[in-house]
């Protein structure tokens, strides 16, 4: 697998966020230390609508490097989880 995470990033991108999933748990095997990985897979995760992957991968990146995007990324997705939990509430 010679993919580099700018193709990455493209795929998700591109919508073909399955073969993106696949291939940053790839590298995840391979090595589980960089954070931008772990960010990646949650964006991935993020654009599947799997919330709680999203925010897990998210604190990943965060545990390995607290200057990662991921810290942004992570409120943004609470934010929009406490909204949706508000609009439940008053339906």
């Amino acid at each position: 697998m010679k993919e580099s995470l700018t193709d990455i990033k493209l795929l998700i991108n591109e919508g073909n966020v399955s073969t993106a999933i696949d291939l940053l748990n790839q590298l995840i095997a391979q090595d589980s230390t960089k954070a931008e990985v772990y960010y990646l897979l949650g964006n991935a995760y993020r654009k599947q609508g799997n919330w709680q992957g999203a925010l897990n991968n998210y604190q990943e990146a965060i545990d390995l490097d607290p200057e990662s995007p991921a810290n942004e990324a992570k409120n943004m997705v609470l934010d929009i989880l406490n909204f949706y939990n508000k609009d439940m509430f008053n339906q």
